[in-house]
């Protein structure tokens, strides 16, 4: 199918198709559990980084650059919408980050973030990745939905570019889940459910993002910018420092390096 064709379909149903993919790859990541039973610290470090680095190239070059383009066409100050709906975005997420109780697989279950709970250390580590799946489902969803406001074929690209490039970012995420909960006891069958269990949100995420701004087009730049910042958020508090972890930092530097430019390309040749 040509992209053309693709052009043809609601924004909304392109959303879900295209975060149905991506939690098709975190259910592929996930699915590691059935061959190892623990993941070596410098392929972790190294993915985790390169998770980073395509969510850093995906927030500028698939949301921000956008945004600010958007911005220009519509006579508003260029600025505005992209610092207004990139902080708010941070902003949403740090609210999200106090709330919603979580823990990072290298931490004991005394360094759980969010509200206190009893909850089990396993459902703990599930929500942690849970939460990064937000901002990338909500990404992928309003670059879809903006084919609302330009049914483009270079958006609808860049929107594909981006669903590839967060597709390949959520496999180690699957990983990071469904490993620690074999470490935890769980069987194999158990750990995958709960790991691609925690992708899920994607496409709720992304449908959301969709109709959002499918419905309220002026809120498009600022849906944009809102994503990128979420994401930024992501990166800085959680997938930087855990692939920071060890005595290996030169290999997730490089990771996020080759993260970054993959993701670079990703955008420019397909958008």
């Amino acid at each position: 199918m040509e992209l053309n064709d693709l052009l043809k379909y609601n924004p909304i149903v392109l959303a879900l198709l295209a975060t149905l993919f991506t939690w098709g790859i975190t259910a592929l990541g996930a699915a590691m559990v059935f061959f190892f039973k623990t993941i070596n610290k410098k392929i972790l470090n190294s993915m985790l980084g390169f998770a980073a680095g395509v969510m850093i190239a995906a927030s500028f070059w698939s949301l921000l650059k956008p945004a600010i383009e958007m911005a220009e066409e519509n006579g508003s100050v260029a600025w505005v919408p992209a610092l207004v709906g990139f902080l708010s975005g941070g902003a949403f997420l740090l609210l999200i980050d106090k709330i919603l109780p979580h823990l990072h697989s290298n931490l004991s279950i005394d360094k759980a973030e969010g509200i206190k709970t009893s909850w089990q250390r396993s459902v703990l580590l599930i929500l942690a990745i849970t939460l990064h799946n937000i901002p990338e489902g909500l990404a992928v969803g309003v670059a879809f939905g903006a084919l609302a406001h330009n049914a483009d074929a270079g958006i609808l690209a860049g929107a594909v570019a981006l669903a590839i490039g967060i597709g390949l970012q959520n496999f180690p995420e699957g990983a990071a889940v469904s490993i620690p909960l074999r470490r935890e006891g769980f069987s194999r069958t158990k750990s995958f459910m709960y790991g691609q269990l925690s992708g899920i949100v994607e496409p709720i995420a992304g449908v959301i993002g969709a109709a959002l701004v499918l419905y309220i087009t002026p809120l498009l730049p600022y849906a944009l910018a809102f994503a990128a910042g979420a994401m930024i958020f992501v990166v800085v508090e959680e997938l930087i420092p855990e692939s920071q972890t060890g005595n290996e930092t030169d290999l997730s530097s490089i990771g996020a390096m080759v993260g970054f430019a993959t993701m670079m390309v990703l955008d420019v040749a397909l958008g």
